[in-house]
């Protein structure tokens, strides 16, 4: 499988890269792997920040509303009790719920080739022999993807960041730098782009080549 290749400059290279078909070529018959990785990154970056309170939490309601007997209404002990307003949640969240969902390493690996092999047919991968930066400045990275002709979500991928690249890209609307071992279902699913360095890709192919 090739792809377009551009030069570390953004001129057409001469000679095209070829995809590895065992990440790039995998067959999807079905998207329940995707979608379980999908929703799996989601979760599992989940803040867990609703808090409710409990009766026995909400300020308030020490004395008995009425006496016990002999007034012709429910007896309560309680203004705070879940049934009247300004009381206790019942079952609500406390803060300690865990969301988090573990995949095995086989499945989500996976989910990964299928999203790059989804990008393939797509036409999402470009890939670059080398980003070389004179200086760590937004603007030549931003003048790069122009010449490439890359708009929308861009999803940068290469071997190993560097202090050069990361300030480059910081300020970058859209655009997202991840080192070859880091990429997730999530950002290939989502990017309208995916750029790769040629060493990112060798990377990627030595750690998803093989199914293990």
């Amino acid at each position: 499988m090739s792809v377009a290749t551009y030069t570390s400059t953004g001129t057409k290279a001469t000679t095209a890269a070829k995809l590895d078909k065992n990440v790039f070529g995998v067959t999807v018959n079905n998207y329940e792997t995707l979608k379980t990785a999908y929703l799996a990154y989601l979760a599992n970056g989940r803040p867990n920040l609703a808090v409710t309170k409990t009766r026995g939490e909400v300020r308030g309601g020490g004395k008995k509303p009425w006496r016990q007997k002999g007034t012709g209404r429910a007896r309560f002990g309680s203004s705070r009790v879940p049934i009247w307003r300004g009381g206790g949640i019942t079952f609500g969240p406390t803060g300690e719920e865990n969301y988090k969902i573990t995949l095995p390493v086989r499945t989500k690996r996976l989910a990964i080739r299928q999203a790059l092999s989804l990008g393939a047919i797509d036409n999402k991968i470009v890939v670059i022999e080398d980003i070389k930066l004179k200086s760590p400045k937004t603007s030549l990275v931003s003048a790069l993807l122009t010449k490439l002709n890359l708009t929308g979500r861009i999803l940068m991928v290469v071997d190993t960041k560097t202090d050069d690249l990361v300030q480059a890209t910081n300020n970058l609307k859209g655009v997202k730098l991840i080192a070859a071992n880091y990429l997730n279902t999530y950002d290939v699913i989502n990017a309208d782009h995916i750029l790769v360095t040629t060493a990112g890709l060798t990377k990627i192919s030595e750690w998803l080549g093989e199914a293990k």
